[in-house]
């Protein structure tokens, strides 16, 4: 069985590069899904990151939205301690009466920052605590009903499917208790794929969205037309990737090539490493193999793909070659 292939599109805003170029790829990129018959595309909720431009989440995917023609969009995910349950219901009811049967609502609890950002986004380090409460308020509100004699104005225009993402097992069993699908963030946070995926799918609970449990496991590609090509554009992307989140910290962008690949390889550089550890590069034919091999060891229904390569036309060949060897 050929299993269904979604984009994540991380929105990156390259070195000297602007948000706005940053916008125009995201197109790009969600047009070329479309054509290669990918299920859906989602963009993710980061804050205070320069080289991140989704923090407007559902901004962008009503812009994405009036490019493309039938691919799902989505948030990949949301993170709603940031906010009310009514404004998020709001939103993704305005986008779904705008685009009808193309919007997606993935939820997430974490910030989606570092801590001063937190605070100036949720203005409460506890928000996170009343998650769970906060999804039923949601959903509550994208059924067309009423939280405490408020409704959701535009309701929307059919199902706003919901889905549960996470990176640890406390996802993984609330999704299972509400009856959603499930999301792991596996493309940087590896290390509880399996054991939340497992969890997930013994105490799932059927639910009107969902009969059958439906996991979407988060993985990275380099699909380039020569295996060489492949790896260059994975190295160059992950160097980059390790000098922004090192910057965080400290002066991270003044590093090396050399400097970045020794801190990586060691004790203290290995958590960061291995946050990429799912990661298919190489040939067609080799990422045909390994997201295979990937999706059936931890039991995936769908595969969300992050095409990591720095520039816009790797991404877009990536996908492109990606979804053509994995059609069946």
């Amino acid at each position: 069985m050929t299993i269904p292939l979604s984009v994540l599109d991380l929105a990156p805003i390259k070195k000297g590069g602007t948000a706005r170029e940053s916008f125009q790829n995201s197109v790009a990129l969600a047009q070329a899904a479309e054509r290669s018959g990918y299920r859906r595309v989602w963009y993710a909720e980061h804050h205070n990151m320069g080289s991140i431009a989704s923090s407007a989440t559902s901004v962008l995917i009503g812009h994405v939205a009036e490019h493309t023609d039938t691919i799902r969009l989505g948030a990949g995910g949301i993170m709603l301690p940031n906010h009310s349950p009514l404004v998020i219901a709001e939103q993704f009811s305005t986008l779904q009466q705008l685009h009808p049967g193309r919007i997606d609502l993935g939820l997430g609890r974490a910030p989606g920052s570092d801590q001063n950002t937190m605070l100036a986004l949720r203005r409460d380090a506890t928000s996170a605590d009343t998650f769970p409460q906060d999804v039923v308020e949601l959903q509550t509100y994208l059924t067309g009903q009423a939280v405490r004699g408020v409704r959701s104005v535009p309701s929307p225009d059919g199902d706003v499917p919901l889905y549960v993402l996470g990176s640890s097992l406390f996802g993984a069993q609330l999704a299972a208790q509400l009856g959603l699908p499930y999301s792991f963030a596996s493309h940087f946070a590896p290390d509880a794929l399996h054991q939340a995926t497992q969890l997930y799918r013994e105490q799932f609970q059927p639910s009107d969205q969902l009969a059958e449990p439906h996991v979407i496991a988060g993985v990275n590609a380099f699909a380039a037309d020569d295996h060489d090509t492949a790896h260059e554009q994975k190295t160059i992307a992950y160097r980059a990737r390790a000098r922004m989140m090192i910057s965080r910290s400290r002066a991270g962008g003044s590093l090396t090539d050399a400097e970045v690949d020794a801190f990586l390889a060691s004790p203290a550089g290995r958590p960061l490493a291995n946050m990429t550890k799912y990661t298919a590069a190489g040939t067609p034919g080799e990422v045909r193999d390994y997201l295979t091999e990937f999706a059936e060891s931890c039991g995936a229904d769908e595969l969300i793909v992050a095409h990591q390569a720095t520039e816009i036309e790797d991404r877009i060949r990536s996908a492109e070659l990606t979804a053509s060897v994995m059609a069946g």
